[in-house]
């Protein structure tokens, strides 16, 4: 699937997007990185120019139009995420969720592995902490809740394209993540994170899906409409 966004800064990715293949050499690889970075800067800037009013309704938006979408209401455990100030806010539709009698989970950091799993929230106002990373997650409370169980995961990041590669804040813990899951991964985003092509690397996991305030894009030869 093509992009229509027209993004002129995304042609300079294009050029420098590997092939798939299970192994890259070291230039390859430091060339991907960088490149990786690059964007990564860019987008922040983008993302600098949304006002806080105008995050708070394209999130509404895009949270209405996920709701209306046949993948959220056939989804009976859904993992959310805690936004940082510069990613789509889900925390109302995961109240909604609750009220709708779906499970929903959040990724809670596992120090003892460095890497990060889910648990179970039941009410988000007493269920949650500041976690490692200055992020809310679970308490210690709650319960783990299995990634295979997940029948929809809500992905954020700092870019995403429309074969469904995202680019994540570089330290891998989302990709890591996903690799455990079954569910649809879903890409939520504002436009202005939307580019023609983000690099790969042979370790980076593809979403199904992407939501924008705007559009819904199944992304994948696995995504269900």
């Amino acid at each position: 699937m093509s992009s229509n966004t027209g993004d002129p800064e995304s042609e300079n990715v294009r050029s420098h997007e590997s092939p798939r293949s299970p192994v890259l050499t070291i230039r390859q690889s430091q060339s991907i990185l960088e490149t990786k970075a690059s964007l990564r800067q860019r987008l922040r800037e983008r993302l600098k120019g949304i006002s806080p009013v105008e995050k708070a309704t394209e999130s509404a938006h895009l949270c209405g139009l996920l709701r209306e979408q046949s993948l959220w209401k056939r989804a009976r455990c859904v993992l959310f995420y805690a936004a940082l100030s510069d990613e789509v806010d889900v925390w109302p539709l995961l109240e909604v969720a609750i009220a709708e009698g779906k499970i929903v989970a959040l990724p809670r950091y596992r120090s003892e592995q460095a890497c990060y799993g889910a648990a179970r929230l039941q009410n988000p106002g007493n269920d949650t902490k500041t976690g490692e990373f200055g992020i809310r997650e679970p308490t210690d409370e709650c319960i783990d809740m299995p990634l295979n169980q997940l029948d929809l995961i809500l992905v954020p990041g700092v870019g995403f394209d429309l074969s469904g590669r995202r680019l994540g804040r570089g330290k891998g813990y989302y990709d890591r993540l996903l690799t455990g899951v079954r569910g649809a991964k879903c890409g939520l985003a504002f436009e202005k994170q939307i580019v023609m092509a983000i690099p790969a690397e042979p370790h980076d996991i593809t979403l199904d899906y992407i939501v924008t305030p705007n559009r819904w894009l199944a992304v994948s030869a696995n995504a269900r409409i």
